[in-house]
């Protein structure tokens, strides 16, 4: 079990949202190095400004959009586990990618049933789950397989419509329901922030869900884990880490900025930047 975060940790942290679609484009293995060392830096900073132990965090760096030559340059700089949106461009991914025996895929952004066949191939991470009928899919294709799958459950920390994830007084329902599905693996909870310069709207979004997390454990069906806390992209993974996340999902302080706009990742707002 993780150390609680410190909660007189970080009052003064900013987001860093001023940055998105600023970040210069990493094009060489020393680029993505440089990069990599440095979000890892603030992640450990942030852990010494809560009293925890930055063995907790993982860095989870996302690669949606990002070409296949230069993902082999962020494997050759260390990264082994990489988080995309859309399941076929991941897959697409895996395909191409097939000669790198350690490189895995974690799959954050929604699901739609009929492409739970894939991800049950290749990911070895679903961060979204938010559907019953899902989880049904997912382990279906999963047995078939005879595959398992970390999942975290998606909970809709901000209240926006544009978002998915379950309602906070739905999640201990949704999570009763789940031990019908053998092949998922439940790892814990993950949100995503208001988009907000505001550190501390942002902030209690974080908080909703450690808090969310804690008083859920009590009742947590039998072999289900809820340690796990997915929070914070490149603009407010410190706050993230000073509330507690376990896992943080950074993709444009490592790649760089896209070329596409948000909204061909994230359909009216249904999520949010990384």
């Amino acid at each position: 079990m993780q150390d609680p975060p410190d909660p007189a940790a970080g009052a003064g942290t900013q987001t860093r949202h001023d940055l998105h679609g600023e970040y210069p484009r990493a094009a060489t293995v020393e680029d993505f190095c440089h990069n990599l060392a440095a979000v890892q830096a603030r992640i450990d900073a942030a852990c010494q400004r809560a009293g925890r132990d930055p063995g907790q965090v993982r860095l989870l760096p996302v690669s949606k959009t990002v070409d296949p030559a230069r993902i082999r340059l962020a494997h050759a700089a260390g990264c082994t586990m990489l988080g995309e949106n859309k399941v076929q461009e991941a897959f697409a991914k895996w395909e191409a990618m097939a000669d790198l025996a350690d490189l895995r895929w974690s799959l954050i952004g929604h699901l739609q049933t009929n492409k739970a066949r894939y991800v049950a191939r290749f990911a070895h991470e679903f961060q979204a789950l938010d559907s019953l009928r899902v989880a049904e899919a997912l382990d279906r294709r999963l047995q078939a397989e005879g595959r398992s799958l970390d999942v975290f459950v998606q909970v809709n920390t901000s209240g926006e419509a544009s978002k998915y994830g379950l309602a906070p007084e739905d999640v201990a329902g949704f999570l009763r329901g789940l031990p019908a599905f053998a092949s998922l693996k439940v790892r814990g909870l993950m949100t995503l922030a208001l988009f907000s310069p505001d550190p501390t709207r942002v902030r209690e979004c974080f908080i909703a869900l450690r808090n969310l997390r804690d008083g859920l454990r009590q009742d947590t069906p039998a072999g289900m884990d809820l340690d796990g806390l997915s929070m914070g992209m490149s603009g407010d993974y410190e706050i993230a880490v000073e509330e507690g996340a376990t896992v943080v999902r950074v993709g444009q302080a490592i790649f760089g900025a896209r070329a596409l706009p948000d909204s061909h990742y994230w359909p009216a707002g249904a999520t949010g930047p990384t």
